[in-house]
């Protein structure tokens, strides 16, 4: 993604928050969102947590048979032929292209992941990323996949490209993650494992989903227009950050009904962060990842972040974390993380 430059540590450590699980299980049933009564998001005070009720993907079908060989044209418009998809790679920096290869039923064909899919189902596979996002190329050869899916968001480059070089087909999908691209992301790498039909139906269930929950936030919301801003927190590296337009951040934030402060002001992709910025962007919610939230030591280590405390949402103490695996995937599970987060935030 182009302007993103996170370093997506893995395994941080600090205190934790004892309102943060490590990663959210399903439970009862919740009631509908637009069965919720609206109310002033405003009034809300202290941190919660964004969960998804049923975190684990659940297959467009049980019973896929692949018809290859198939020959795509990726993102890069590099003419790819798959003639074998038993042993799958699909890796990127959110975990989107692992959630969507489980979504067409073809989870039981992964021969491992990243350290951002990170649902139930796939916890079992080996990882192909270390530091957080570095791609490891030997235990990358060791899984010996015949066929990787990827887009440009995890490197070196030069370890895809050795891939492709060996003879294995690499197909890149595109590497913007929004809203109203999920589709077109799961039908490229439908497409690139020859389950086209699966691919449309995956699309098709996942957008509805989408649009059907972002009707029910926005009567929930009830032209609040919470002013949020996506902090990127991680103590132990010290990299902190304010996510702005093209992140991700901007989409999500939008899709709750609410107004991505960040690029209101005008920040594009990752920036430091900095007491003028957060003064600026004045919001009324700070969002970060579970991990970050703990790397810093729980709700009074964002509060010190300069600026921070000073801020709307720092008088308030209103901080919400979800998942780091769910919050910005843009994959099957969208509509569910748009779903629980609204939640967070004004339930």
């Amino acid at each position: 993604m182009a302007g993103l430059t996170l370093v997506l540590a893995a395994g941080c450590t600090g205190t934790a928050n004892p309102n943060t699980p490590e990663v959210p299980s399903g439970g009862p049933a919740r009631t509908p969102l637009e069965q919720l009564a609206p109310a002033d998001p405003r009034q809300r005070t202290g941190p919660s947590t964004a969960t998804v009720a049923e975190p684990d993907i659940v297959p467009i079908s049980d019973e896929v048979s692949p018809k290859l060989p198939t020959t795509v044209t990726d993102a890069q418009d590099t003419d790819v032929t798959v003639t074998n998809v038993d042993r799958i790679l699909a890796f990127d920096r959110y975990g989107t292209l692992g959630a969507t290869v489980f979504g067409l039923g073809l989870g039981d064909r992964l021969a491992g992941r990243d350290i951002s899919t990170g649902f139930p189902a796939a916890a079992r596979l080996p990882l192909v990323t270390t530091n957080g996002h570095q791609l490891d190329a030997e235990a990358i050869r060791a899984l010996r996949p015949t066929v990787v899916i990827t887009d440009s968001t995890l490197g070196p480059w030069d370890v895809v490209l050795q891939l492709r070089n060996s003879g294995i087909p690499v197909v890149v999908t595109d590497s913007r993650r929004a809203v109203n691209n999920v589709g077109t992301v799961i039908q490229q790498v439908a497409d690139a494992l020859g389950v086209p039909a699966e691919g449309r139906r995956l699309a098709g269930r996942t957008n509805l989903e989408i649009e059907k929950t972002k009707i029910a936030v926005q009567k929930l919301a009830n032209d609040s227009k919470l002013r949020i801003v996506f902090l990127y927190l991680r103590g132990r590296s010290g990299v902190h950050q304010i996510l702005g337009k093209g992140t991700g951040a901007d989409e999500l934030i939008s899709a709750v009904g609410g107004v991505d402060a960040a690029s209101e002001i005008g920040l594009e992709g990752a920036n430091p962060i900095g007491p003028e910025a957060l003064a600026k962007a004045a919001p009324d919610v700070i969002l970060v990842m579970s991990t970050g939230l703990r790397s810093v030591g729980g709700i009074e280590g964002v509060l010190s972040v300069p600026g921070a405390a000073q801020t709307p949402a720092g008088q308030q103490r209103r901080v919400v974390d979800m998942n780091d695996h769910q919050v910005l995937s843009f994959g099957p599970l969208t509509a569910a993380v748009i779903d629980g987060l609204a939640r967070a935030l004004y339930t």
